[in-house]
């Protein structure tokens, strides 16, 4: 089936073997230092325990879009989104600037204020200017959010907690004007600090995405700049490391045309965040070409469109994607009056999904794509979770000199001086401990530990970032029996700033991990790893200080469980010859007597038969023709016979010479002129690049939409696939989805006949029967050959 099951909900970790016993703390207040006034009351539905269902801001705003979500030092989540109409159905006109949400268990979330009021906006903004897609780090001390403007152009603001107060640069960190080098749309911005501790900025919309270095603290860009992606309608990069590599994960095709959005996450990956990034074929993301290396794609269940995401990580060590997607049952706004004029917006509500790293490359929900059903949430809790918010250290024992303290941002927290606080509860097995850390003298050291005692040999092993020696270390011990491992930290790690330590335990291998971030956003300072012996028993989680240190979110539980298999891909089942074709025939298909098919070929003609086309070598050849097959203009021949019953595959070796633009040739699946799916390889320039031929695989519907009154035909924003060859294979695998009148049609190519790549889905009323179709079309100049066509059936 081309529209993939939802994934399990039993597969991210087992919460209920490893742990002994759950404290449930009480969640520290959020800083009331929000800009906006309460948003209108809502209801939220309800999710089974231990569960979430999609769109995870259901009842509580209409549209989230382009979400970047971190987690406070207070210890809630933080989710900021894209200037939209977030109360529309709750009568109210207009938009909310960079709209804020807050959750403790990143999938029950509250309104949590704006960004910025529309009556104060930057003087950075032009009078139209909206503000867009922004990204939320964690830098020096503050809370550091860029966005880019409608208009052009990335701004900064900086806040002491994540919902404020705000204050806004009087510069634009990167200009509306394209830079020099840089040859793209300057919005679609995302942060990312690498271990040496550089600073870098990821930025670019339509079609290509630079990097450059930054000044500390984000004040300006600083070094050459460096074009690292291209491709159609590319943006929204967003980088992480993982494993040593650096990945560079975007989005691209359409982002905003309600249920006709073909918005998709891709990735490419480098050892070096400046690249060359490759996709999974191995495609350099600078190639003029479409892109593989598929991420989330649409699935058929509901949601359009899914992309313009960030990663964040929960206290489990599992990570999870954050992304907008568009209910195609309800996927338009009235129109909206926003500062840029009266327009019309898709609804885009928040979507979280598991992100699995199978065989090296991260994909959603093993390849599932975006879930629609209950899915096992987020681990949030667990053993021990504390953010000390009642300001006691209750369920704790401590060694020497500790107090309650508290802050504006981070609330009470532990203060420690060459102490430690131990918890009472206990965990078993392979686990994750996490807590905010911070040295507070000069030459003293914080450490994240994991068991008790502290003898020589098996014991307590501890993750310390210790300020003197310049480095995060893991002991395991003491005395000459001790083990230790470390690694240097930058030179102007910020140790008197809250850091995220994370302390991993493998219970088979007796391997300890620790690492050491600002945010926890997959942007590792340090990491090291140690292995030791004796480590599978029931163990308690502490903080221990040299000299003076704090401590908060302090949190043990078992660790994330990784799926390492994809889920499978559609494969073809037994040939149907009547509703195939190796072209090795005397007749030219549709060119009998008739042109109806009855030359024994099976295949008719609309528009034709085409001029030039000719049977060749075994093999079908149609010159390009000055033709379209697009809204109102109808003109393309289209060669097409019978699809069999049921669920099908039907599959086609294509080449397409000559190098050129605005030329396509591939497989259709037609209903008529203004109901169709087109899979094709097509030449296309990019925006900003003149000169440039694209080789293309495009994957466009054209139905009609539904909301418009009366409905007309709508092309899509088209999906665009891993990058075709010289000879490219494609395939359509079709579902008949009976119970909501659908026909899903899942893509996918190949460029050897045997390593194929599935993308997304398209659907298509079932309201008329489908014809297996081939076009070749848009300019003259070159000719497709089509080897053959070949239809299975699905099992």
């Amino acid at each position: 089936m081309p529209a993939v099951a939802d994934a399990d909900v039993g597969t991210v970790a087992d919460v209920g073997t490893a742990v002994d016993a759950v404290t449930a703390s009480d969640a520290s207040d959020a800083s009331d230092a929000a800009t906006s006034a309460a948003s209108p009351t809502s209801a939220r539905p309800t999710a089974a325990p231990g569960t979430y269902t999609n769109p995870v801001t259901a009842g509580v705003t209409d549209t989230f879009p382009d979400p970047a979500v971190i987690r406070g030092k207070d210890g809630a989540w933080y989710a900021y989104g894209t200037q939209n109409p977030v109360f529309n159905s709750q009568g109210e006109a207009g938009e909310r600037i960079l709209p804020i949400l807050r959750s403790m268990d990143l999938v029950t979330w509250e309104y949590a204020g704006e960004v910025i009021q529309p009556d104060d906006v930057p003087t950075t903004w032009r009078a139209n200017s909206r503000a867009w897609a922004p990204d939320i780090r964690y830098v020096d001390g503050e809370y550091l959010l860029t966005y880019g403007l409608s208009t052009g152009g990335l701004a900064v603001a900086t806040a002491p907690t994540p919902t404020g107060p705000w204050e806004h640069r009087d510069e634009l960190l990167v200009p509306s004007a394209p830079i020099d080098g840089c040859p793209t749309g300057n919005i679609d911005q995302a942060l990312f600090t690498d271990d040496d501790g550089t600073l870098y900025l990821y930025w670019g919309s339509y079609d290509v995405v630079c990097v450059s270095e930054l000044t500390p603290g984000a004040g300006e860009l600083t070094g050459p700049v460096t074009q690292v992606a291209q491709g159609r309608r590319m943006e929204g990069a967003y980088v992480v490391r993982h494993d040593d590599l650096y990945y560079l994960m975007y989005s691209d095709a359409g982002c905003c045309e309600g249920a006709f959005s073909g918005y998709t996450v891709k990735v490419g990956r480098s050892a070096s965040p400046r690249g060359p990034f490759v996709d999974d074929d191995g495609t350099d993301l600078m190639a003029e070409s479409s892109k593989g290396g598929y991420v989330l794609t649409s699935n058929g269940n509901g949601f359009a469109g899914p992309g313009h995401h960030s990663v964040v990580t929960d206290l489990a060590g599992q990570d999870w994607m954050a992304y907008h997607a568009i209910p195609t049952a309800d996927p338009d706004f009235p129109p909206v009056d926003t500062r840029n004029g009266v327009l019309n917006l898709s609804k885009r509500p928040l979507m979280i999904d598991r992100l699995d790293w199978i065989d090296g490359w991260p994909v959603v929900n093993a390849g599932a794509g975006p879930s629609s059903s209950p899915q096992a949430a987020p681990v949030t809790d667990g053993a021990v979770r504390t953010t000390f918010a009642d300001g006691s250290l209750a369920g704790w024992r401590a060694d020497g000199d500790v107090v309650v303290r508290e802050e504006t941002d981070a609330g009470p927290y532990a203060a420690l001086e060459n102490s430690t606080l131990t918890s009472r509860d206990r965990a078993a097995g392979a686990l994750r401990a996490q807590a905010d850390l911070r040295v507070t003298d000069d030459d003293g050291a914080a450490g994240l530990t994991l068991g008790a005692g502290g003898g020589a040999g098996a014991g307590r092993v501890t993750a310390w970032i210790d300020r003197a020696a310049g480095e995060l270390r893991l002991e395991s011990g003491r005395g000459p029996k001790a083990q230790r491992a470390a690694a240097p930290l930058p030179q102007d790690f910020p140790y008197a700033d809250w850091n995220v330590v994370t302390l991993d335990r493998d219970a088979r291998s007796g391997t300890y991990t620790a690492a050491v971030s600002a945010d926890n956003l997959k942007e590792p300072l340090g990491r090291v790893t140690l292995t030791t012996r004796g480590t599978a028993g029931r163990v308690p989680v502490g903080v221990t200080a040299r000299g003076g240190a704090d401590a908060d979110n302090v949190s043990l539980v078992p660790a994330a469980r990784p799926v390492t298999q994809r889920v499978p891909d559609p494969e073809p089942g037994e040939l149907v010859p009547e509703s195939s074709d190796e072209f090795d025939g005397d007749v030219v298909p549709g060119t009998g007597a008739d042109r109806t098919g009855a030359d024994g070929t099976g295949w008719t003609w609309v528009r034709g038969p085409a001029s030039g086309v000719r049977l060749a070598d075994g093999a079908l050849a149609w010159p390009t023709q000055n033709a379209e097959l697009y809204q109102g203009t109808n003109t393309a021949s289209v060669l097409t016979r019978d699809a069999p019953a049921g669920d099908y595959l039907v599959e086609t070796k294509l080449s397409l010479d000559g190098v050129g633009v605005n030329r396509q040739a591939g497989l259709v699946l037609y209903a008529d002129d203004d109901q169709f799916v087109k899979l094709v390889h097509s030449q296309l320039g990019l925006l900003r690049k003149p000169g440039s031929a694209a080789q293309m695989l495009e994957f466009t519907k054209e139905a009609a939409r539904t909301t418009s009154n009366p409905p007309v035909a709508a092309y899509s924003a088209p999906m665009f696939g891993a990058a075709p060859g010289e000879t490219t294979w494609l395939r359509l695998a079709v579902h008949r989805d009976a119970a909501n009148d659908e026909d899903e049609v899942r893509m996918a190519s190949s460029t050897d006949g045997e390593t194929w790549r599935w993308g997304g889905v398209w659907t298509l009323p079932d309201d008329q029967p489908l014809r297996i179709g081939l076009v070749s079309m848009n300019t003259a100049g070159a000719t497709a050959t089509f080897d053959y066509v070949r239809t299975y059936t699905q099992p």
